[in-house]
Order: C-alpha cells, then structure tokens, then sequence
C-alpha cells in the first residue's frame, strides 16, 4: 500500500513540475509579446511628440503672420 502512495506521489509532484513548467512557458511567451506592443507604443509616442513639435512651432509662426497683418490692417486705417 505504501509502494503504491510513494508512486502516486511521485507521479503527482512529476506532473506538477511538468504543469509548472508550462505555465511558465507560456507567462514568458505572453510577457514577450507585451514587451514588443509596448516597444511599438514608445514609438509611436514618440513620432506623436515630434509631430505635436513641428504643429506647435508651424502655429506659432502663423500665429506671427496674423499678427503681422492686424497690425497693417491698423496701419492702413
């Protein structure tokens, strides 16, 4: 009876190991895969950045013509 329990002990901490192994297995698959969405997101946010740069400056260079013409409109009266 004794032989019998250490087997299925044995049979059980085996499987154990083995379903650890597993889920680990696929953890690390699925950490991966969130590391390179994650690498895809810096970069968009960092094109967004730049982007968001070059419209604040292109705005502020607009936002001096207008200004540059109110004031000849004033001029002109």
């Amino acid at each position: 009876m004794t032989g019998a329990v250490i087997a299925i002990a044995i049979v059980l901490i085996v499987v154990g190991g083995i379903t650890a192994s597993v889920v680990a297995y696929f953890r690390l698959q699925r950490h991966r895969a969130d590391a390179v969405a994650m690498a895809e997101y810096r970069k968009l946010a960092e094109e967004t950045v730049a982007h968001q740069q070059s419209l604040h400056s292109r705005l502020a260079e607009l936002g001096d013509r207008v200004k540059a013409v109110e004031s000849l409109l004033r001029s002109v009266d």
